[in-house]
């Protein structure tokens, strides 16, 4: 029910995009290239679990969790205690996020950032390069076959990573089918937001050792990284634990499992 209602808004807002695509894929063909999210994420999972923790000020299933946070501040005590890459919620009416908060967060720190969002169209792509993000997030349960493939292959084009999120076998199928080398399951369910726990741990083995394993959602400790980890995990997106618990340099640190 949460999903059909934040689709429908994004889905709305894109059918009335007036820009010209082909002027704003010119534009970014000259931005710098970008910080590398897939590269770090390949690289710290050689000695650990790596953790993309992000910043999220609410959320439609629990609400408030920390509305008045200071994205600058946050960002740097994430990359204090250890995570590899940032994710940032842009989603003003259903998160509370702002293209301000990814640039507020990727300017306080090194790391690169993923435009936590839900991409409908190309211009939703070009969106994420123009607002200085490195990756772009792709929802497999909410794009057709073809969705997927052109935004990916865009995406790609725009030096942008992508990281497609998976909830079933069936998704898992899709994606696999653009070649995608960043790969997330979400523990999630996006129609009720409850979280099933052996959700991940069940198509860690359907997906191929050369991509990136990424585990979303539900999270809560180190006892859940290392189970995660051992089930085939490279990396885990992080958000509700670390920006609620009081104390995020630790709370990241925590995951750190090896």
């Amino acid at each position: 029910m949460y999903l059909d209602k934040i689709i429908h808004s994004h889905r709305s807002a894109a059918a009335h995009e007036q820009r010209n695509l082909d002027d704003l894929v010119e534009q970014v063909s000259s931005f710098p290239q970008t910080r590398g999210f897939e590269r770090h994420l390949r690289q710290a999972s050689t000695q650990h679990l790596a953790v993309i923790a992000e910043i999220k000020r609410k959320s439609p299933s629990k609400g408030d969790l920390f509305t008045d946070l200071d994205p600058s501040v946050v960002a740097q005590q994430y990359e204090s205690g250890g995570a590899s890459c940032l994710s940032v919620l842009t989603d003003q009416q259903y998160f509370g996020g702002s293209v301000i908060d990814l640039q507020k967060a990727r300017s306080a720190t090194t790391l690169p950032v993923i435009r936590k969002d839900f991409t409908v169209s190309e211009f939703d792509v070009l969106d994420a390069r123009l607002m200085g993000a490195d990756c772009v997030l792709l929802i497999a349960a909410v794009l057709s076959a073809s969705e997927l493939k052109r935004f990916h292959d865009l995406a790609t084009e725009v030096g942008l990573d992508v990281l497609i999120e998976t909830h079933d076998e069936s998704e898992l199928d899709r994606v696999l089918g653009v070649g995608a080398s960043l790969i997330g399951v979400n523990q999630r369910d996006l129609t009720t937001f409850e979280v099933d726990h052996q959700r991940a741990e069940r198509m860690a083995a359907l997906i191929p050792a050369s991509a990136i394993r990424v585990a979303e959602s539900g999270v809560r400790d180190a006892g859940d990284a290392r189970r995660l980890r051992n089930s085939g995990y490279d990396a885990v997106l992080v958000g509700e634990s670390i920006v609620t618990s009081g104390d995020p340099v630790e709370s990241v640190r925590k995951l750190l499992v090896s």
